[in-house]
């Protein structure tokens, strides 16, 4: 069967000519030829200008993702396994690849799926339908070229349990691919040791994306005193003991994060210094305060507000609401560490409610430091999807 083309209207298409990957359902002109959901397609513009190639699904309302920008390239084990390894070779260069993420969708030119490697094991997220068929092939290709490193891969298992499949009309699914295998798998980030549960933990089992970043509020905290907000399994807050922090409390809604957080406490022998209490951070800050706390740092991390433009307006009264009580709660002279991770909470609207909140409790910032996510979760440029994560590190001051 001949390759269907997809052809954008005239005028459309504006994200995909600058660099991004996506087509939206409302770009579409017509569909010339037969195709089955999930097929590759050929994309041209309006005048038949050639645009790639993608694959396509009609029940999503990103109906194609670009695969190539190559009219004429053959999307075959090839051509996979080139991007598979353009990806690890890309992770060797920048990062530590003891644990990291090895594909990271649309930044590595293979959009909708993601791996993350935890040791010896790989966990897997796809979330479209059309690199879904494929992705059989990419871990293949995937053990292969580990391999070639002397890197032995004894397990995969797939977390594609995100809602977000449904909006492709695929199930959500989480199971193991392959042979069974202890799904909690031991981890070892900037010297500290971790637990990762990939089975039940949060996403894949464990968030890469600060690696770099727990690193750099670390050395923020020998001898002090540290409050961990949004803890999930101690990261943060295992960061902090391991730089020499006198005492640290985290923080956690989940029980299941905070027994874990525990667990990996004591794996680093940190329990002594370290406490993990589980509350409702915005209930706990105020009795905090009115408790007379005061802390050299506070790291707050955290879930995403919003996942949608919809609810932003609410997110930011959360973000403002976190980052004002715990500013209350930094001595002066010590230090705040604030993030998002809401691709929806754009860095000028994030910095704008930081210093909103900021104003409202007379505190006047000093920033040390502004970054990403790690150099494992490259932010490819015009393809906005891949830059989420804004992180701040400031000194928070009396007002003079």
């Amino acid at each position: 069967m001949e390759t269907a083309t997809v052809i954008l209207k005239k005028g459309q298409g504006r994200s995909l000519k600058s660099g991004g990957a996506w087509i939206y359902d409302n770009e579409i002109d017509r569909i010339r030829g037969e195709f089955s959901e999930g097929d590759m397609v050929r994309v041209e513009d309006f005048d038949g200008y050639p645009m790639g190639q993608g694959f396509i699904n009609t029940k999503s309302r990103i109906t194609v993702r670009m695969m190539t920008r190559k009219k004429d390239a053959v999307v075959d084990r090839d051509f996979i396994d080139m991007r598979v390894r353009a990806a690890w070779n890309y992770r060797k260069e920048t990062v530590d690849t003891s644990s990291c993420r090895i594909i990271f969708g649309e930044a590595d030119f293979l959009p909708g799926i993601v791996v993350d490697k935890f040791s010896d094991v790989l966990v897997v997220e796809s979330l479209a339908l059309g690199i879904d068929r494929l992705k059989p092939m990419i871990l293949e290709c995937l053990r292969k070229v580990l391999e070639e490193d002397g890197i032995h891969i004894r397990g995969v298992y797939e977390r594609s349990d995100a809602k977000v499949r449904l909006q492709e009309g695929m199930e959500r699914y989480k199971g193991f691919i392959g042979e069974p295998f202890d799904t909690k798998v031991e981890i070892v980030e900037n010297g500290v040791r971790y637990l990762v549960d990939v089975e039940e933990g949060q996403k894949t089992g464990f968030f890469l994306d600060q690696k770099y970043n727990r690193q750099a509020v670390g050395r923020l905290c020998r001898g002090k005193k540290v409050l961990d907000c949004f803890t999930h399994t101690g990261s943060f807050a295992l960061n902090a003991a391991a730089a020499g922090a006198d005492s640290v409390l985290g923080v956690d809604a989940s029980e299941t994060g905070i027994r874990q957080a525990r667990e990996n406490a004591k794996l680093n022998g940190f329990s002594d210094r370290v406490r993990f209490v589980c509350a409702d951070v915005f209930e706990l800050l105020p009795d905090l305060e009115r408790q007379g706390e005061k802390f050299d740092v506070v790291i707050l991390d955290p879930p995403a507000f919003t996942k949608s433009r919809n609810s932003i307006k609410n997110a930011v009264k959360g973000y403002r609401e976190i980052n004002l009580r715990g500013m209350k709660l930094v001595k002066n002279g010590g230090f705040l560490a604030t993030c998002s991770c809401s691709h929806f909470m754009d860095p000028e609207l994030f910095a704008r409610t930081v210093r909103e909140a900021a104003a409202g409790v007379h505190k006047r910032l000093r920033q040390v430091e502004y970054r990403t996510q790690s150099a494992d979760h490259p932010i490819l440029w015009a393809a906005d999807s891949s830059y989420y994560l804004k992180f701040y590190i400031f000194q928070v001051c009396e007002e003079p």
